[in-house]
């Protein structure tokens, strides 16, 4: 690299040039450089380093720009003023005047002296009096600036080795100063008596600390460290959890500590101490790999909690549960690509007992049950195939026991769409096969396989229409069909299976207008559907249901050629379908409404209770988004009985506002609740009266934003049980450092014969330090 000096000075003297020669070599000689023989011609240095790093290159050059050039030959020094650079790699530092004595081999810098580190740290000072390739030295009156937006300040700075900064009356903030007031305190602060920066560990300690909110000292800290902003990844104690009130633990702190182990993986491990019960300990391992992830999530105890028995709404005792003595859980995920077709992957959720989840605030209580599965899948153009293993753990008390759920060994699954063929139709094939092994209950293996052919085509009057062909059949093998979930009157094992074509033809005649000059436009759209499969009847052979325990007759139903949510029942018969649908659309804005309704030959009034298929002439479903501006949108469906004219189905969510303020609403209704399976016998004594009880809710809130505050609150009541289901608020302020937010919360549920209890969590969050919890 050639050095070449601005122009406008020259060196006239020849003593001057050889004491410049001298004066760079011993000045690369004290950085750590290396000069060659012919100084004024050029220098190659090894490099210096404002920080050191393990990455800098030993040869990389260092380059010094000033406007002026002075050398003392009595003094020995050589003095850079005038806009004067420094840099080297990506080290830079400017001043506007630099002294550098050959003798004792000092580097000072006066005025704005700014130093630019890799990692984006800038140090600003007054004055700076560095040695020893300028990694130590004083500074005088410093300002660094930290990733994050953060800032410290500092009357003097003592630097050693280039990795430990040591302050004196040291401040910190994450907050934006104050442009028009520079002095005036930021939102918050810590002032120190002294602070070190240790840069090799990358955390920052202070000594001797107050907390400054508007300038006003909070809280005093006689110690207090922290991470350094510049760290991506830190290993050290988290911000504590303090809990002062629970049903279960009592008064309870959580000290999670977070350890890096490199730089794939890492651990976070908590001690949870109660003033109720006995502590516990939990961890959380993560890895990442090239091809995949792993983690793993558990926590031991030994519980001296004994949970009460109960009853149950069914009327049935329960007993109080196992969460006494030793207790634990396990949480397993990980997931890793083969190659670009396969990856694999297992989900472990395992509990010693569902009161210790509850008692110990395990993540997962509330659940009905655990799911663990282990799986193979594959991706391919146009296809997806996927084998697993099933296990589930039962948590609702009383009314799922383990005994009753299944394990699944195995499942398998695989889909296939092809492309277009000759007749201008695709072939679809799908299949889901397994075995469901129950200690108490009904247990099967089914072979199926589906096949699909969709040909669409339209005419000249821009009628589309689609033509299917179907076809669905299935093997079963089953025994104790007298058990759950079926409950069927025969003992014993079976083996029947079903073959069901099913053929449908689908047509739609699109009339389409533009309005408000082009930017609109509106479609109203007439649809029918035909579709025959033969009547083979809800029950005929006596097949188990895994599958098809559910039946949804709405607008998302309408067209679909099976009604059920699986392939275990399957509709049948000649049926029509009929439908209008019509949709404004202009500047962003929508209107879009549907009603239809089904007719069908055949019908089951014993089997498909409240699901609208109760006659040859279906309910009426009908569903409307309205979305006329930015002020009001809407979103509801229902079902109309047209004989008694009661609607039987209907939920609707809307929401009005304008800036800074918004109303939401819900309202869901259904005539009975979902069937319990797994909780009664109903052959002898007939569903239990809960099954009876309607769904009917209403919800509603609001939400508010001003500046830097929210507000918002919700409730959410049944009005069948004429009691409300939950309610709560959150108040909260935040800005470009600082967040503070309270939230109330209460449940009306009960879970494992327990009601919940209210709940307060007040949060604060002081950016790059991170977020304290008081629940």
């Amino acid at each position: 690299m050639h050095y070449k000096p601005p122009s406008r000075y020259r060196l006239t003297r020849r003593k001057h040039a050889m004491a410049a020669a001298t004066a760079l070599s011993t000045l690369a000689s004290g950085l750590g450089l290396a000069m060659p023989e012919t100084a004024m011609a050029q220098f190659r240095p090894s490099p210096m380093h404002l920080t050191p790093t393990k990455n800098n290159s030993t040869d990389q050059p260092a380059t010094f720009q000033a406007d002026k050039v002075d050398y003392n030959d009595v003094e020995h020094t050589i003095t850079w003023t005038g806009n004067v650079q420094l840099w080297q790699g990506d080290n830079v530092m400017h001043a506007d005047k630099i002294v550098y004595d050959r003798d004792t081999g000092v580097v000072a810098a006066h005025g704005n002296v700014a130093s630019i580190q890799p990692d984006g740290t800038v140090i600003h000072a007054q004055y700076a009096e560095l040695t020893g390739g300028m990694r130590d030295g004083i500074m005088m009156h410093v300002g660094t600036t930290l990733p994050e937006n953060a800032r410290m300040a500092a009357n003097g700075m003592r630097r050693t080795g280039g990795k430990v900064n040591d302050m004196s009356r040291a401040v910190y903030t994450a907050c934006e100063i104050c442009k028009k007031d520079k002095k005036r305190a930021p939102f918050w602060q810590f002032r120190a008596y002294d602070a070190t920066q240790d840069l090799e560990h990358q955390e920052i300690i202070f000594r001797d600390t107050y907390l400054d909110i508007l300038g006003i000292p909070v809280l005093y800290m006689p110690f207090f460290s922290m991470t350094d902003p510049s760290a991506k990844r830190h290993s050290g104690f988290l911000m504590p959890g303090v809990t002062p009130h629970d049903r279960y633990l009592g008064t309870y702190f959580t000290i999670p500590y977070y350890w890096v182990i490199d730089n794939q993986s890492d651990m976070t491990v908590q001690a949870l101490f109660s003033t109720k019960t006995n502590p516990q300990l939990s961890a959380q391992y993560r890895r990442r790999f090239n091809f995949g992830m792993v983690k793993v999530q558990g926590g031991i105890t030994d519980s001296s909690m004994r949970s009460k028995a109960y009853t149950n709404d069914f009327g049935n005792d329960v007993s109080g549960g196992n969460g006494h003595g030793f207790q634990g859980y396990l949480f397993l995920n990980a997931n890793f690509s083969l190659n670009k077709y396969w990856r694999a992957g297992v989900n472990v959720n395992l509990a010693t007992s569902a009161d210790y989840m509850r008692n110990y605030r395990v993540t997962g209580y509330g659940n009905d049950t655990l799911n663990s599965n282990v799986y193979l899948e594959g991706f391919g153009t146009g296809s997806y195939s996927r084998i697993d293993a099933q296990y589930y753990q039962g948590l609702n008390q009383g009314v799922i026991r383990n005994t009753d759920l299944p394990f699944v060994l195995p499942r398998y699954t695989y889909s296939f769409l092809g492309q277009p063929d000759a007749l201008g139709g695709r072939f679809g094939m799908s299949t889901t096969d397994f075995n469901v092994r129950r200690d108490n209950g009904t247990s099967d293996i089914r072979g199926q396989v589906a096949l699909n052919w969709d040909r669409p085509f339209q005419n000249k009057l821009g009628q589309k229409y689609l033509l299917t062909l179907h076809l669905d059949s299935t093997l079963y093998s089953a025994s104790h069909l007298d058990q759950q979930p079926n409950y069927y009157n025969r003992h014993g094992a079976a083996t029947s299976g079903q073959v069901l074509p099913t053929i449908a033809l689908k047509t739609s005649w699109p009339f389409v207008r533009a309005f408000e000059k082009g930017h609109g436009s509106q479609i109203l759209e007439p649809i029918v559907q035909l579709i025959y499969a033969p009547n083979t009847g809800y029950s005929r052979n006596n097949m188990p249901n895994e599958d098809s325990m559910s039946y949804e007759f709405t607008d998302s139903t309408l067209f679909s050629l099976n009604r059920y949510q699986g392939t275990d029942r399957l509709d049948g018969g000649l049926r029509a379908n009929v439908g209008l649908h019509a949709n404004w659309t202009w500047d962003g804005h929508e209107v879009d409404l549907l009603g239809g309704e089904s007719f069908q030959e055949h019908i089951n009034h014993d089997q498909l209770p409240y699901s609208g298929l109760e006659h040859h002439a279906s309910d009426i479903v009908m569903r409307a988004r309205v979305v006329p501006n930015q002020y009001f949108d809407f979103n509801g469906r229902m079902r109309l009985d047209p004989y008694t004219k009661h609607v039987n189905f209907g939920d609707a969510l809307f929401s009005v506002g304008v800036p800074h303020f918004r109303v939401r609403g819900g309202y869901v209704y259904e005539p009975v609740t979902p069937y319990y399976y797994y909780a009664t016998d109903y052959r002898s004594s007939g569903p239990s009266s809960l099954y009876y009880v309607k769904t009917n809710e209403l919800s509603g809130g609001f939400s508010s934003d001003w500046g830097a505050w929210h507000l918002s609150a919700f409730a959410r009541r049944s009005l069948s049980r004429k009691e409300f289901v939950s309610l709560g608020g959150d108040l909260g302020y935040s800005n470009d450092c600082f967040g503070i937010d309270v939230l109330y919360m209460k449940q009306y549920t009960t879970i494992g014969g327990q009601q919940r209890n209210s709940t307060v969590l007040f949060t604060v969050s002081l950016k790059t330090l991170g977020s304290f919890g008081l629940k």
